[in-house]
């Protein structure tokens, strides 16, 4: 019986570990084509490890009967971003989604935060999801212009440090909140080219988590593993498949057997006084416009 994604080609970024990995396999044992992407750079973004994450997991799914391919470009490196995408067209003739999920922590209090740290943390997330997108985006127009039908995903990882924040996490956080409205925006201005885009808040078991939540987050001795990350791989599957053409601009929060849609920000209580407002009386207004409200989700950590 054919997989959901038999014929898609897709690429994955940061697919030699954790999530990603676990995306790379999923989607080959679906019937995908798949690009592995991965620079082998340590958690905390370390060149010069020596690793080979990516060619690890092509071995595997090629073991297990799969088509895949390695790439080592820079994400977050413009020219070397449309080599990722050459990579899959030249290997399969073809891209049909790309889930981007490469990225590090450079966790810090944002008093302690430095510019380095932070300008390499917006630079992996925020930049390399624009430039993977971008150089996709122009394939598949072209495409279009040639009179083809395309059927394209661009699946985005936010986190729930993006949609709510998180303590020692300024910079991811802002990145990842970047992510979740950089997806508003693809869904709404490319749908006229046949592309949907989504993203997805994943909570689990990576690399990066080891750092802040290793111990909330082990494998149980028993039971089921909430926090494995392949209980997230299936959502990401279908996304990237053909079944999920009709879905767009969506943010999905998912752990364990969780799926949950993000209804990000919305208009809240209000008061308009038809003239201008005094300052003195503005505390009062505002106070009772929080007492009204529904309740935020907490930052993480406080």
């Amino acid at each position: 019986m054919a997989g959901i994604c038999e014929g898609r080609v897709v690429v994955v970024t940061g697919a030699g570990r954790g999530l990603g990995r676990e995306y790379a396999l999923a989607l080959a044992a679906e019937g995908a084509k798949v690009v592995v992407n991965d620079l082998g750079v340590g958690t905390h973004g370390e060149t010069g490890t020596g690793e080979r994450p990516a060619q690890e997991v092509v071995d595997v799914i090629k073991s297990r009967g799969g088509e895949a391919v390695a790439n080592y470009d820079d994400v977050a490196d413009f020219d070397a971003a449309k080599g990722i995408i050459d990579a899959a067209v030249a290997a399969f003739g073809d891209l049909h989604a790309v889930v981007n999920n490469a990225g590090f922590v450079r966790d810090r209090m944002f008093v302690s935060c430095t510019p380095d740290e932070w300008d390499a943390v917006i630079r992996v997330h925020l930049r390399g999801h624009f430039c993977v997108s971008s150089w996709a985006c122009q394939y598949w127009r072209g495409q279009q212009k040639q009179g083809k039908t395309v059927d394209a995903r661009i699946i985005n990882t936010s986190s729930g440090a993006g949609l709510q924040g998180s303590v020692g996490q300024s910079a991811y956080s802002a990145a990842k909140g970047g992510i979740a409205s950089l997806t508003l925006v693809q869904a709404a201005e490319l749908a006229r080219y046949g592309i949907t885009a989504n993203a997805l808040a994943p909570a689990a078991r990576t690399r990066m988590t080891e750092t802040v939540f290793a111990d909330a987050m082990k494998a149980p001795e028993t039971g089921f593993d909430v926090n494995d990350p392949a209980n997230v791989a299936p959502a990401i599957v279908w996304l990237a498949s053909a079944d999920s053409k009709d879905v767009t601009g969506q943010v999905f929060e998912l752990k364990g057997g969780t799926i949950m849609l993000s209804e990000g920000w919305r208009d809240g209580p209000g008061k308009d006084i038809g003239r201008r407002w005094q300052p003195k009386d503005v505390g009062a207004a505002v106070r009772a416009l929080l007492a009204a409200r529904t309740p935020p989700k907490p930052v993480w950590g406080s």
